[in-house]
C-alpha cells in the first residue's frame, strides 16, 4: 500500500479463494521479501485483498466453499482455547486439499495472516513433518475438525496462561477478526501496532513451553504411551473417523489421576479400540502392559483384566487352529458344565431362573397336565420347576418335558449328552414330590418345528421355555435364513399359555467391537464381582464357573461373524422382537422379588432385583445383570 493511498479494510469481501496454494505462498513471500520497517502486515492484507480479487475471477470454474473472514466463532476465548489445547501437530495445508479447499476456522486464518507478516517462510508438503514454527506449536483447528471443515468437535479446556499473555491474544484477534470494532485499524501498522512482532514471538514461546511441559497422568502404565498416531484427547469423546488410537497420555494430562481401576479400564479400552481400528502393534503395546496387571487368582478387577486381555489377544493371534479349539472348547461338556455351576450359584442368574418357574407356574394355574417345551433344558431351574408345582398340591399331577435339539447349533452334541443323566434325576425328584414325570428329546430345526413334532396333546396346558437359549441361535445379522426369528413364529404358532424368557443384559449380537468390549467389561466385572460375595476366593465351584465365564467373554469379544456364539441382546431388543413375532409380554407377579428371595435365602450385599413394567431386572451394584420376562 502506497504512503497516502485510502485505507481499505482488508476483511471486507476477503475470503478465501481455490487458487493454488503453491501460488499464493509464492506471492505472500514476495511480498514478504520487497516489504521492510513498519506496516508489513497491513500492506500484505491490501495486497493479498488485489491478488484475490484477480484469483476469484480465474476459479469461476471451482465451485469450491468459501469463507470470509468476517465470519467468527463468538468469543476471543475461542483462540485462547485452541492456543491451550492439544501439542498435535497440525500441518497448514491439508493432503489432498488445496489452500482453501475446505472451511477454514478463524484460528487457522488468524494463523495463517500472522505468518504472512513474517520473513519469506517455504511452504511445507503435506505429508512432510512440520518445522518448529508457529503452526506447529500451535494447533490450526480442533483435532476432530474434519477435512472440510463439516463438523468439528469441542476444543479441550484450555491450559492456564498469564493474563497478560491472554489480553494480546484477545487484542491481536480483535484486531483482525472483530466486526464491530470502531477502532482505526491504523494500530495495526508496525508504528503504531500494540502487538509487537516480538511480543507475539515471546508470547507464543511461554504458551509452547507451558503446554509441553505438562506431564501425564501417574495412574496409566507407561507402555500406554508409545502410540504416536493419536489425535483424541478426552477418552470419553467420540474418535476421529481416521484416527488410530486415543493417546492415554494426552487424555488424561488435564485431568486427576485416576484410581488404579479406572487406569486398567481405561487401558483395556484402548487396546479395544486399537484392535478395532487394526493397529496390532498398539494393540500387542497395551495387552503387554496389562498382562503384568492381570492375575487369574487376584481380585475381581485383575480378573477381569486377565479374562478381557485373553479375549483381546486371541483376535491379534495368527489365524490357525486356534479358532476350531476355541469353538469346541466353547460347545464342550466342560464349558456346558461350568455354565450350569454359574446358573446355580450365582444369584443374579439363579433367581431369573426361578422367575421364569413363577411365570410358568402362574400360567398353567391349577391344570394338572403340563407340557413343558425346553430348548436348554437345566437342571438346577428344571429342579426348582418340580418343586414349584408340587407346591400347588394339584391331585394328579403330571409334568412332560420335551427338550429340542437343533442338528445344526454347535452347541447340540454337549447337550444331548447330558439330556439322559438330566432326565433320569428329574425323573426322581418328580416321584419324591408326587409328581408323574416324563421326558424325551426331539431333534428339528427351527423350520421343521410343529405341534406334531413334539407331540402335542390336547388338554395340556403347554409352556415354553426359552431361559439363556435365543442368544445362542443366530440371527439374520448372521444367517440370511434368520434362525431366531423362525424359533419365534413357530413357538407362537404352537399357542402357549406362556413363553419365559431370561437373558444376559448385555449386547454382544450387533453392536461394534469396541461398544461391545466395553459393555462386556462392564457386565462380565459385575459378575466377577457377584461371585466374590457369594463363594470364597479359593472356592473350586467358583473356579470352574469363572473358567466358563471366561469362555463366553472370549468368545463375545474375540470372534466375529459364524464364529461368535455368543449373541446376547439387551431387552429392549428382546422386546422388539417378540413384538414382531406376534407376542405380548406377561406381566409378571409384583411380590416376585420378595417371591423368588423367599425361596432362595438371603442375597448378599450389592444384590437388588425389582419389578419394573412386568419384568425382574436382577442387580449388581446398581448394573442390570440379567432379566427375566414373560410372553404369551
Amino acid at each position: 500500500m502506497e504512503p497516502g493511498a485510502p485505507w481499505r479494510d482488508p476483511r471486507q469481501g476477503y475470503a478465501y479463494g481455490v487458487g493454488s496454494a503453491v501460488q499464493m505462498q509464492m506471492q505472500l513471500q514476495q511480498r514478504a521479501d520487497a516489504t521492510a520497517g513498519g506496516g508489513v502486515l497491513k500492506r500484505s492484507l491490501g495486497e493479498l485483498e488485489r491478488w484475490q480479487h484477480q484469483q476469484q475471477q480465474m476459479a469461476a470454474q471451482q465451485a469450491l466453499y468459501l469463507r470470509t473472514v468476517r465470519q467468527r466463532t463468538g468469543s476471543a476465548a475461542d483462540i485462547a482455547a485452541l492456543l491451550g489445547g492439544t501439542t498435535t501437530a497440525q500441518p497448514l495445508v491439508r493432503a489432498g486439499s488445496s489452500y482453501g479447499g475446505g472451511l477454514a476456522s478463524p484460528s487457522s486464518t488468524l494463523s495463517s495472516l500472522t505468518t504472512a507478516s513474517r520473513p519469506a517462510v517455504p511452504l511445507m508438503h503435506p505429508q512432510q513433518q512440520p518445522q518448529p514454527q508457529l503452526h506447529r506449536q500451535v494447533p490450526l483447528m480442533a483435532p476432530q475438525t474434519q477435512a472440510f471443515g463439516l463438523s468439528r468437535a469441542l476444543p479441550p479446556p484450555p491450559q492456564p496462561a498469564a493474563s497478560s499473555e491472554l489480553f494480546i491474544l484477545q487484542e491481536l484477534e480483535k484486531q483482525l477478526l472483530d466486526d464491530d470494532d470502531d477502532e482505526p485499524v491504523a494500530a495495526m501498522s508496525g508504528t503504531g501496532s500494540a502487538v509487537t512482532h516480538s511480543e507475539w514471538e515471546e508470547t507464543i514461546q511461554q504458551l509452547s513451553n507451558s503446554i509441553t511441559a505438562a506431564a501425564p497422568s501417574p495412574g496409566i502404565p507407561s507402555a500406554a504411551t508409545p502410540n504416536t498416531n493419536t489425535t483424541t484427547n478426552n477418552a470419553g469423546m467420540t474418535r476421529s473417523p481416521s484416527n488410530s488410537s486415543s493417546s492415554t497420555a494426552s487424555s488424561s494430562a488435564s485431568c486427576s489421576p485416576p484410581t488404579p481401576g479406572a487406569a486398567s479400564r481405561q487401558l483395556l479400552s484402548e487396546a479395544a479400540v486399537a484392535v478395532a481400528d487394526g493397529n496390532h502393534e498398539a494393540a500387542a503395546t497395551h495387552l503387554a502392559a496389562l498382562k503384568r496387571l492381570g492375575n487369574q487368582h487376584g481380585d475381581a478387577e485383575q480378573r477381569l483384566i486377565a479374562m478381557m486381555v485373553a479375549a483381546l489377544s486371541s483376535r491379534i493371534a495368527p489365524a490357525s487352529s486356534g479358532s476350531a479349539q476355541h469353538l469346541a472348547d466353547l460347545c464342550g461338556a466342560e464349558q456346558r458344565a461350568g455354565s450350569q455351576l454359574l446358573h446355580d450359584i450365582s444369584p443374579c442368574f439363579r433367581l431369573a431362573l426361578h422367575a421364569a418357574n413363577v411365570a410358568i407356574v402362574d400360567a398353567v394355574g391349577n391344570r394338572p397336565a403340563i407340557h413343558l417345551v425346553d430348548f436348554d433344558v437345566s437342571f438346577p431351574q428344571h429342579a426348582a420347576l418340580v418343586q414349584y408345582l408340587a407346591d400347588r398340591r394339584v391331585p394328579g399331577s403330571s409334568l412332560r418335558v420335551t427338550a429340542v435339539t437343533d442338528p445344526s447349533s454347535p452347541f447340540t452334541q454337549s447337550l444331548t449328552a447330558s439330556l439322559a443323566a438330566i432326565g433320569e434325576q428329574l425323573k426322581k425328584l418328580a416321584e419324591r414330590a408326587g409328581i408323574e414325570y416324563r421326558f424325551k428329546v426331539v431333534s428339528c430345526r427351527a423350520a421343521e418345528l410343529d405341534a406334531s413334532r413334539l407331540g402335542c396333546e390336547p388338554g395340556e396346558a403347554l409352556a415354553v421355555n426359552l431361559a439363556f437359549a435365543l442368544s445362542h441361535v443366530p440371527d439374520e445379522s448372521v444367517s440370511p435364513a434368520n434362525p431366531r426369528d423362525e424359533l419365534l413364529r413357530r413357538v407362537r404358532a404352537l399357542g402357549p399359555q406362556v413363553v419365559s424368557l431370561v437373558e444376559q443384559e448385555l449386547n454382544t449380537n450387533t453392536a461394534a467391537l469396541a461398544a461391545r468390549f466395553t459393555d462386556a467389561c462392564a457386565h462380565y466385572g459385575a459378575i466377577l464381582e457377584s461371585l466374590d460375595a457369594t463363594l470364597a476366593r479359593e472356592s473350586a465351584e467358583k473356579a470352574r464357573a469363572e473358567a466358563a465365564l471366561a469362555q463366553k467373554a472370549s468368545n463375545a469379544v474375540g470372534r466375529e461373524g459364524p464364529d461368535r456364539l455368543e449373541r446376547c441382546e439387551v431387552f429392549g431388543k428382546w422386546r422388539a422382537r417378540f413384538g414382531m413375532a406376534g407376542f405380548r409380554p406377561v406381566a409378571l407377579p409384583a411380590g416376585i422379588a420378595d417371591q423368588v428371595l423367599a425361596r432362595v435365602g438371603p442375597a448378599p450385599p450389592g444384590f437388588a432385583a425389582k419389578h419394573d413394567n412386568g419384568v425382574l431386572r436382577l442387580y449388581w451394584m446398581g448394573r442390570v445383570v440379567t432379566v427375566a420376562s414373560a410372553w404369551r
